[in-house]
């Protein structure tokens, strides 16, 4: 018989860790309840523990995510103009025609 490890969710795992730290039960039977060792429950807890001042600051985990991602749009763009830049000739005859007047080109 193979037995497969459950994927626990965030949401699971908040749910489980916050149940712990209510001390309505051992952490023990809490682990037996749910089928979690008890290392797994404090790997869980520390990592809520440190991990949650993130969620305070710079207004929330959300909030940074998408100022990050705002920023790399940004900065692709910038790199993309850059790249269209590079590879456009310096010296294509209608490029420089165009900075030349009229008045200035002798008629054949």
């Amino acid at each position: 018989m193979s037995t497969k490890k459950k994927t626990w969710t965030g949401q699971e795992k908040l749910a489980i860790v916050l149940q712990g730290l209510r001390g309505n039960c051992r952490i023990s039977e809490l682990c037996n309840e749910h089928g979690i060792t008890q290392g797994m429950f404090y790997r869980w807890r520390d990592q809520l523990l440190n991990d949650g001042a993130k969620l305070f600051a710079y207004g929330g985990v959300d909030h940074e995510v998408e100022r990050l991602q705002r920023e790399n749009r940004k900065l692709k763009e910038t790199i993309g103009e850059l790249t269209m830049e590079l590879k456009e000739p310096l010296f294509r005859p209608e490029r420089l025609m165009a900075s030349v007047p009229e008045k200035t080109i002798p008629e054949s």
